[in-house]
This record gives structure tokens, sequence and C-alpha cells, in this order.
């Protein structure tokens, strides 16, 4: 990202970045930065580099690489401290969906295991403060809550962000699974809209408990924790369910440091 002009607007909103997928369900996962930045309050500014040896590198899948959610999400703990966020070439790592229905009114995304994909994503670096502020939303310290956080090691997963290859990074691992192509394998996140569209015409039983609409399904989900876990249930009773083949990292400790392999 080069330096930003005198005088130029470099708010997220300036940017078109600055809408949360909490606050609207449909945009899920959120608008993604085009380039590395530094997350400063409701600023995207440049970014000096791609390791930050004092944080910890979180691979974002979701939301966590839309500035606006990520913005939210430390606000509402009065956390107003910088994340850099790093554009990186990911090799072992694809978009699934995550065999959940969010409190929040959509249905995530979740990292699966794809040895041969090759995805441009973002590695989020935080602070220890930081770090526990993105474990609660995503339900890591609750029995029931939706996710664990890994460690992938590089010898499996190969993040590479300005011809610096990482030692690896942490992700945020589904508890109840992944939803599957219908051949078994995990399919990918194809967008909000479409994937609860096609969530819809194949399950009248969904239907049933969230309407015939991509906007129902958000109005009925969204903070109604009953019909969401309903919801999850039902994805596995209509066997949509598969595992993400990243189980066996979970529990597992970090033996690398956060720079190079």
């Amino acid at each position: 990202m080069p330096p930003p002009g005198p005088g130029e607007d470099r708010s997220l909103r300036a940017l078109g970045l600055d809408e949360a997928p909490r606050d609207r369900p449909l945009l899920y996962p959120g608008v993604w930065p085009a380039e590395s930045g530094l997350l400063v309050g409701d600023r995207l500014l440049p970014l000096d580099g791609p390791v930050h040896e004092d944080r910890v590198p979180v691979l974002a899948i979701g939301s966590n690489a839309s500035p606006g959610q990520l913005r939210h999400k430390m606000a509402g703990f009065g956390i107003t401290s910088p994340i850099p966020m790093v554009k990186a070439r990911v090799t072992g790592i694809d978009i699934g969906v995550s065999a959940h229905v969010s409190r929040l009114g959509y249905v995530s995304a979740s990292p699966v295991s794809a040895p041969d994909t090759v995805r441009e994503l973002f590695v989020i670096w935080l602070d220890a403060e930081q770090l526990a502020v993105i474990d609660v939303s995503e339900g890591v310290p609750l029995p029931s809550g939706n996710f664990d956080r890994a460690w992938l090691p590089a010898r499996d997963v190969r993040i590479e962000a300005d011809g610096v290859v990482l030692s690896g990074a942490y992700a945020y691992v589904n508890r109840h699974g992944v939803l599957h192509n219908g051949t078994g394998a995990p399919r990918t996140h194809p967008g909000q809209r479409a994937l609860l569209t096609e969530l819809l015409v194949r399950s009248a039983r969904l239907r049933e408990l969230f309407g015939v609409t991509p906007e129902e399904f958000c109005a009925r989900a969204r903070a109604d924790r009953r019909l969401c876990e309903r919801g999850t249930r039902l994805f596995a009773e209509e066997k949509w369910v598969t595992a993400s083949g990243l189980e066996r990292y979970v529990g597992g400790s970090r033996t690398e440091g956060p720079g190079t392999s």
C-alpha cells in the first residue's frame, strides 16, 4: 500500500470497508482490503513489513478479514490498539462452510484442508489482548462455543507474504464440522446470499425454520439462540456435514515462532 497522499482520506468509510457483517448478515464475510494495511480505529493505513514478532499470526478465513467487523469486535471491549492485516498467498487451505448457524444471522466460513489449493487470504497479527477478543468472538473459551483455535504449521500450510514464509499461523476450526459438496468433500463458501438460497431450496425442513428467502433466514436467526441450535442440528440430520480435515491440529501446541520458517 503506497503512503497516503496529503489530505487523503484513509477512513474505512472512504475506502468502502466500514460495514460489518454482524450488522448486515447478507454482506458476510464483508469487504476485504485490496492490499495489506494497518487497522487503526476507523482508518486503514500503510503497513511496514509482513512480520510482527511481538504478535501472533491468525489466518482470517471469513469476517476476521473485514476491517469493519474487526473494528466492531475490538470496540465492544474498548480496545483501540492497531492491528496489522497482511495479505498472503496461502497453500493448503480453502474457505469452507461452517456446519452451524450463527446468532449473528449468517452461516459463517471455516477453514478446510485443501493441499493443492492456493488462496489469497489475510493474516491478522494480534497482541494478547486482541487475541483474547477474537477467541471470545469465536466461542473458544466456552464448552458450547463453535470454534477451537489451532496452530497450523508451515510443513502443512504454507503462508507467504512479500517473499517471507511464516512458520505457521493460528486458525479457527469449527467444532461442528463443515458442509460437504454432495460427494463427502468439504464445499467452498460462495458468499452468504448464494449459500442461503441454495440451502433453503434443498431443505423443506430448513424453510420451515428460517423462511424461504435469505432475508427471512437472517432475520429469524439473529439473536435467536434456540432457533440457531435447531438449524445447526438440522445440518447434521440432513447429512450435510463432514470433517474439515484440520481437526488433528486442535489441542496441539505451537512449537515455532511467528516469523520465518
